[in-house]
């Protein structure tokens, strides 16, 4: 529970650095190759590292069994450069704030979609109910006119990465069966990096020398990386996804207080609202778990 935990709150820190990297980086609103070039280094750094780690560790791709490897790399693609080309996005176009609420669409996605995949995960009425209610907190924090009227730049590209990002839980979970975790982990974000430094080349981006404050943004979103996917992927791999899953719904109540502590953001009381409604579901959803392991 606290490794889970720990990995939603490194995410959650994720929110506020990358807006602050793409002003650093003097990235255009508008500049989309930039911002791909500028997730593909972090992400091609953080595999590498991974890989490395997990090389030294003396795991290796000979153990992988029939499919492990071509489903490590779907994963890259799924859930690193198509989930991270839309976040990018999304987040250049919103606030830190309300892009960590939108995002949370993920865990009850998740959730439901690994209900109907593994038959360990069962569905009941609370889980359904935990689900409502976070959607209803994404439903909240949507309402509203002016600044708070939907985008299809921002909110619609968050709630693609959301989608992404689930898929690629069910993916994680399938190939972890098949390959070590970690391995896994270094490939996915290798590949799903080196992906994105591609697209962004080709889209015509371009990032200047980093300043030193700069680049020491690019490796704290490069350790972020390194530690919540190796963790969180190891946790997937060994226990039931909706049990682990449920905790990343603590990233938009943590994204909420970091990005306005760090930008110095708005807050806005329907953030209050939207994360009540949030950990309510959590907390129905957990308690569903923690019964069913009881019995």
């Amino acid at each position: 529970m606290i490794m889970a935990a720990s990995t939603s709150v490194v995410w959650a820190f994720a929110f506020p650095l990358i807006k602050l990297g793409i002003a650093e980086f003097d990235i255009a609103a508008s500049d989309t190759g930039a911002k791909t070039l500028f997730a593909g280094i972090r992400f091609f750094a953080a595999g590498m590292v991974v890989v490395a780690v997990s090389a030294f560790s003396g795991k290796k791709l000979t153990d992988a069994k029939k499919g492990g490897l071509p489903l490590a790399f779907l994963l890259g693609l799924v859930n690193t450069a198509l989930h991270y080309f839309c976040y990018y996005i999304g987040l250049s176009n919103q606030s830190g704030s309300r892009s960590a609420v939108i995002d949370s669409m993920s865990t009850f996605i998740l959730i439901l979609a690994a209900c109907a995949v593994f038959p360990d995960e069962n569905f009941t009425a609370k889980k359904g109910i935990g689900c409502l209610l976070g959607f209803s907190g994404i439903l909240l924090v949507n309402a509203g006119g002016g600044s708070s009227a939907f985008s299809l730049s921002g909110d619609g590209m968050l709630m693609m990465s959301a989608l992404f990002s689930a898929m690629g839980g069910i993916l994680t979970r399938i190939v972890t069966k098949r390959m070590n975790s970690y391995t896994v982990t270094g490939i996915s974000l290798g590949f799903g990096g080196l992906l994105l430094i591609v697209s962004g080349i080709v889209m015509g981006g371009r990032l200047p020398f980093p300043s030193l404050f700069g680049a020491f943004i690019l490796c704290c979103l490069v350790g972020i990386s390194v530690y919540g996917f190796s963790v969180y992927n190891k946790l997937i791999s060994c226990a039931p996804v909706g049990e682990i899953a449920i905790f990343s719904s603590l990233i938009p109540i943590l994204g909420v207080t970091f990005s306005c502590l760090l930008l110095k953001e708005q807050f806005r009381l329907k953030y209050i609202a939207a994360g009540l409604l949030v950990a309510v579901g959590i907390f129905v959803i957990n308690h569903t778990d923690l019964r069913s392991i009881d019995k």
